[in-house]
């Protein structure tokens, strides 16, 4: 070999690259930190499920869970009852809807504020959930992939449903 092929051996060769070992003394690697991270967001996780892998299904806690469901049946129940309310006695409605007008806007907020996180936490709690897999609909009608050469392959790799 040549003195290029030396050169270049001796910076690239016996699986290293001291330009990129020189480069990382200066500045991390960016995904060898992004891979870290995630080491440490699933070891969290991980710790998280193994606290709550077995709950305890104590009456106390069916008790609250049966109490954790009933927020949104009664505002909605509420909801239709005002309805009822303001339909059959329209004068009580108009007076009972005058003593909320003189609640404070503060209060308002508080309870803005318990409602959205009751909610939101309520959301949150069902979009970390894991969901079951849908199956893959066999064939779409109509479709052909003989014309689509990496259709065709991935057709061909994945497994057949029984």
């Amino acid at each position: 070999m040549g003195v290029i092929g030396t050169v270049l051996g001796g910076l690239f060769g016996a699986g290293r690259n001291v330009i990129t070992e020189t480069a990382e003394v200066f500045t991390p690697n960016a995904t060898r930190r992004m891979e870290l991270g995630h080491e440490a967001f699933t070891a969290v996780l991980d710790q998280a499920a193994a606290e709550y892998a077995q709950a305890p299904a104590g009456g106390f806690d069916r008790f609250v869970n049966g109490l954790n469901r009933l927020p949104r049946p009664a505002l909605a129940l509420g909801t239709l009852g005002l309805f009822a309310y303001a339909m059959a006695d329209p004068p009580g409605f108009a007076e009972r809807m005058q003593g909320l007008a003189h609640v404070p806007e503060p209060l308002w907020w508080l309870l803005g504020a318990i409602v959205s996180f009751y909610f939101g936490a309520r959301e949150m709690h069902y979009q970390r959930r894991p969901r079951p897999e849908t199956a893959m609909p066999a064939r779409i009608a109509g479709s052909d992939s003989s014309d689509n050469p990496a259709l065709a392959d991935w057709e061909n790799s994945r497994p057949r449903d029984q």
